[in-house]
């Protein structure tokens, strides 16, 4: 399938390009960045010598009437006016925020500006019947990286869980933040230390996670979230807490997790003992579970890592693509991290 990936030129972008270069069905035929039209891939991407040659187009040089698939990795507010210019035909996964909220009134709070409206959520993992419901779609609107992460780490408990109190600390890697020049994110600064950000409560994903999780739970769900910037370029590790309903073992909730991601390919719960790493996703399209009931506070904890290139956005992007377009849902991703 001719394939064209827009926003080429940030970290997302590039990982796209990297694993859609060994894709067996797609072809990336237009690589596009606006701010880096005309300039080679391997200008910005260095490791991408199978695109040497190669450069960047600006979107309105694009002739969509040769397109079959288009990955948008646009920052938030910018996918939906583009989408105007993309004919019906074309199969879209936007790793953009624009499509995730159905609510207008939540896409204000925390983005501004004008609601696009909702496609479906590519998720399918999170719960009984998602995965179908992505296949019959042809846009999809990509999850974002934390939200992956939480979203799947309380899935599977809404029933023994008091889903009106979740608390979730989560520290990403600094290419979650985008590859725009910030003086927060040079070396200096982040080597060697760790910080809150968006504390408060005002995290864009904060209504992406509840809306998946009510949707889940069938009862609203409120999410305290404070994520952290770790001294690490990629990964995420999510710690969930929630008061248990119910009187459970760590074993009974161990059980409970392992039943419900049984056939899932790309959804690991470790034995209990071993913990997740997120080095050892690097790469993958990958989720990695532990749990564990405090019985000093009858609390339910679970921890979660991913890529969030991978399994936070390019990945998972790839995933969705593969369902939309009748695939086999693991062509062209990695069951393995690169390790330490």
């Amino acid at each position: 399938m001719k394939t064209a990936v827009i926003g080429a030129s940030g970290y997302t972008g590039g990982e796209l390009l990297r694993l859609l270069s060994g894709h067996p069905h797609f072809e990336v035929t237009v690589v596009s960045a606006h701010s880096n039209a005309g300039e080679q891939v391997t200008s910005i991407h260095p490791q991408l010598q199978s695109y040497a040659g190669r450069r960047f187009v600006a979107s309105d040089e694009i002739d969509f009437s040769t397109i079959e698939l288009a990955f948008l990795a646009l920052p938030h507010g910018e996918s939906a006016a583009l989408i105007a210019k993309i004919p019906s035909n074309v199969k879209i996964v936007d790793l953009g925020a624009d499509f995730r909220l159905e609510e207008a009134s939540q896409w204000e709070k925390y983005y501004g500006g004008e609601h696009a409206g909702a496609w479906v959520y590519g998720l399918p993992e999170l719960a009984s019947g998602q995965r179908e419901a992505i296949k019959r779609e042809s846009r999809v609107a990509n999850p974002g990286c934390y939200a992956t992460s939480i979203s799947l780490g309380i899935a599977p408990a809404v029933e023994i869980i008091d889903v009106s109190d979740i608390v979730v600390v989560a520290a990403s890697g600094t290419t979650g933040a985008g590859r725009s020049t910030k003086i927060n994110l040079i070396a200096s600064e982040v080597m060697g230390s760790l910080t809150s950000y968006k504390f408060g409560g005002v995290h864009q994903h904060i209504p992406e996670i509840e809306q998946a999780i009510s949707a889940v739970a069938q009862r609203p769900a409120k999410i305290s979230f404070t994520p952290i910037l770790a001294p690490m370029p990629r990964g995420i590790l999510s710690t969930i807490t929630a008061k248990l309903n119910q009187s459970l073992t760590t074993q009974q909730a161990h059980e409970l997790y392992v039943k419900a991601y049984s056939s899932e390919l790309f959804v690991d719960v470790l034995p209990l003992g071993q913990m997740p790493k997120t080095s050892a996703l690097t790469g993958s399209n990958k989720v990695q579970i532990q749990v564990a009931v405090d019985d000093h506070t009858n609390r339910l904890i679970v921890s979660v890592a991913i890529d969030n290139l991978g399994k936070g956005a390019a990945g998972q992007a790839i995933q969705n693509a593969n369902l939309i377009c009748g695939l086999a849902e693991d062509a062209g991703l990695s069951l393995d991290g690169l390790g330490v």
